[in-house]
């Protein structure tokens, strides 16, 4: 951009001056520097004389951009004999001795890339959002990568992704493809990461980074989340708290197989290299063929964890999960009260007690399809999509018409990306199955996946729910779950073996961007066995997501708590069940940190406990949008004490809800301190009252007092927790 077009940009661009700063701010000795900036951090490129694409600088941004040029001559640090340690991509096979964002086999045979700055573009998308497309070409190679770099201002988020093509005369094989090269300078790093496996979802580990490179990733091919999620974060300088540090954020958008890797360089430097798995999966590239990466996010605040976290879920609801500033359903299920033990009029009868109980939709579980090999448990039937004739002798049809009788709404679970050996589809179409040639098969759940890298197999896949809207156009919500991971990775229908893995997620794209066009509005569930396919990528096509199966409210209470600070609560589906010791006020309380649903047997619940859970459902129909809207403030730790306590608090500050749990029941334990509390307005005043308290208690709260935000963030207040009192929900407003 020359100082021409420089000008004309700022001219033309005035109105769009709130938005994110992202131009060239000067060409001094041939070096262009880009910075990306929003409202509070930047990331800042530099173009050297050398053509060298080179990032200069990562955090909180400067008041005056012009000393951006001036940060690396701070940094007195070992030589970088590559001159590519901070590059924004990293090649390999030229200079680089470091783990490449990107690695290639040209089409004569050669190994090695460089990639040159060639031009910039900026495109303001809207006055809270920009595009920066960085273009970058090998000298030697008719070869090119664009960067995208979209920044959200008011959410200080940055989505990064790569466009990869080239014009040789042959095929070039990527061997890696990363989405997102990032550098950060700090004397330490401390990295947040999650493992877990099926009902241990999201468990945490803090260490500090030491020198070579720690991986995280996935090659499950399905579920991909289901022992390390694709998300993390990063503190500098020391471990970052919840209101004080330096922290980033990072998740990568996609279903599949993932690989982040963080290597600290001899200069003591973090570098961020995160995308696709590369595993198994060499890239053949056609001339002129477009190989576009998944997107990967990040944010950054100077705040702590959980300012982070807030922008995060602002970006999430207002830009990425589908229907994110909507409304959600609640429900009751049917799992729990029958699993695979139903008819027609059980579910009649369940129906009614969706009504009785106050929710607004009634979700069939598993279990009600397949008639040559019937679903009665989960050794058959995956596949065959049609409704039981002995458990459903009237179809589907007639229980969303008498749920409609009845005054609610009707859903339905399906599992249509898998196949039971034990189906009439295996039987009709062996070659859609995902399963090696003269291997035994091996199974996860007893099932297998199809292959979605098939135009077939997703046809079938998306005429499985476009056939059920057709057949019941009434039908109101689907749970979408998907329980294997891939064993025998094979696809009877790709030439290439090496692509499946991503050509298998890029089907399951299409196919839910068919449903999605056809029916944008129906909320779907993205279901996994539990959290194992929770991700951006695949949530910009749902409305929630279920966390685990794990419905202990006790476990619930850590699971959320960990979830919340890469997804907002609108997203999170919570449920009542009959899992864990704790009081059926204990298990609603904590099921409505998000939205909430019932799977319990509600004929069977003594009189209070019905009354309490109707009673409850009103009073979260009244604080849900606060819940599901408002800034969320994690107040108490239950990993550092006896107390969890989360609070949710509107856009004006004038009302909230406070969740608070006792997690330790040891003799004596309690609220022995005031919490405090966070996100208020420090010169208002607010009442405090209880909520949700079981019929025929009485709460010790006063409800009557009045108290500022200033002494409610800086002195706080006692929920009054004790080994027999474990579960307080609490409701503020102004008072004028």
């Amino acid at each position: 951009m020359n100082r021409l077009h420089q000008l004309t940009y700022y001219f033309n661009h005035g109105a769009v001056a709130i938005a994110v700063s992202l131009f060239t701010l000067a060409t001094v000795n041939a070096q262009t520097i880009i910075p990306i900036e929003t409202a509070h951090n930047a990331l800042v490129l530099q173009a050297d004389a050398k053509k060298d694409l080179k990032t200069i600088f990562f955090g909180k941004k400067l008041a005056n951009k012009e000393e951006y040029s001036q940060v690396s001559g701070q940094y007195k640090q070992t030589d970088d004999y590559s001159e590519q340690l901070n590059a924004a991509y990293t090649p390999s096979g030229s200079r680089n001795l470091v783990e490449p964002a990107i690695s290639v086999t040209h089409a004569d045979g050669n190994n090695s890339l460089d990639l040159s700055y060639v031009d910039h573009t900026v495109t303001a998308i809207d006055n809270n959002v920009n595009l920066l497309k960085i273009r970058l070409k090998d000298p030697a190679y008719n070869f090119e990568v664009t960067l995208f770099y979209k920044s959200f201002y008011k959410q200080d988020v940055i989505e990064q992704w790569t466009e990869i093509k080239h014009s040789e005369k042959g095929i070039v094989t990527l061997n890696k493809y990363a989405s997102a090269n990032l550098h950060l300078k700090s004397p330490h790093f401390w990295l947040n990461q999650y493992h877990g496996d099926w009902a241990k979802e999201m468990q945490p580990e803090q260490s500090e980074l030491t020198h070579g490179i720690k991986t995280l990733d996935s090659k499950l091919g399905t579920r991909a989340n289901l022992f390390q999620p694709s998300v993390f974060m990063i503190s500098l300088d020391k471990p970052g708290e919840e209101n004080e540090g330096n922290v980033l954020y990072g998740a990568l958008e996609w279903s599949g197989n993932f690989k982040i890797d963080l290597e600290l360089d001899y200069q003591n430097n973090l570098r961020i290299i995160a995308g696709m798995n590369n595993y198994a999966s060499p890239y053949s590239l056609k001339p002129g063929e477009l190989f576009t990466t998944p997107a990967f996010l990040y944010t950054f605040s100077n705040q702590g964890k959980g300012d982070a976290s807030r922008k995060l879920q602002n970006w999430a609801r207002n830009y990425k999960i589908l229907d994110g500033k909507g409304s959600r359903l609640t429900l009751l299920n049917n799992w729990e009260a029958t699993y695979f033990d139903f008819n027609e009029q059980k579910l009649a009868d369940l129906l009614k007690d969706t009504k009785k109980l106050g929710v607004d939709l009634f979700l069939l579980d598993d279990g009600w399809f397949g008639n040559k090999y019937p679903r009665n448990d989960d050794h058959a039937a995956l596949g065959d999509w049609q409704e039981n004739k002995k458990k459903l002798p009237n179809g589907i049809s007639s229980l969303v018409k008498e749920a409609d009788n009845v005054g609610t709404k009707f859903g339905i679970w399906i599992e249509p990306e898998m196949v039971s050996p034990k189906s009439e589809l295996y039987e009709k179409h062996p070659d859609w199955v995902v399963k090696q040639p003269n291997r035994p098969e091996h199974y996860f759940r007893n099932q297998l996946e199809l292959d979605l890298s098939n135009p077939k197999v997703q046809d079938f896949v998306f005429s499985v729910v476009d056939g059920l809207f057709t057949k019941n156009p009434k039908l109101a919500y689907i749970k979408w779950d998907c329980n294997a991971v891939i064993y025998n990775a094979y696809s009877a229908h790709l030439k290439n073996q090496s692509h499946f893995y991503i050509d298998y997620v890029r089907g399951l794209y299409t196919v839910l961007q068919r449903i999605r066009a056809k029916y944008p509005t129906i909320p779907m569930m993205l279901c996994s066995g539990g959290g194992g396919r929770v991700d951006y990528g695949a949530l910009q096509y749902f409305t929630e997501f279920w966390p685990s199966d794990n419905t202990d409210p006790l476990e619930r209470i850590f699971m959320q708590w960990e979830y919340s600070y890469f997804y907002p609560a609108v997203s999170s589906s919570n449920h009542v069940t009959d899992w864990g010791k704790q009081s059926i006020k204990f298990r609603t309380d904590v099921a409505m940190m998000g939205k909430l649903g019932f799977d319990i047997v509600v004929s069977k619940l003594p009189e209070k406990e019905l009354q309490f859970c109707q009673e409850a459902i009103k009073n979260y129909n009244d604080v849900k949008a606060i819940i599901w809207q408002g800034d969320q403030y994690r107040l108490a730790d239950p990993r550092s004490g006896s107390v969890a306590s989360m609070l949710y608090v509107n856009e004006e500050k004038t009302e909230g809800v406070i969740f608070n749990y006792q997690v330790n029941y040891r003799y004596g334990e309690s609220s022995k301190y005031p919490v405090k509390l966070n996100g208020l307005d420090a010169n208002k005043k607010y009442q405090i009252k209880e909520i949700n308290l079981f019929p025929g208690t009485k709460s010790p709260i006063d409800g009557s007092k009045t108290y500022t935000g200033d002494f409610l963030m800086n002195i706080g207040f006692n929920p009054i927790l004790n080994t027999d009192r474990t579960s307080v929900v609490l409701k503020f407003e102004e008072v004028k």
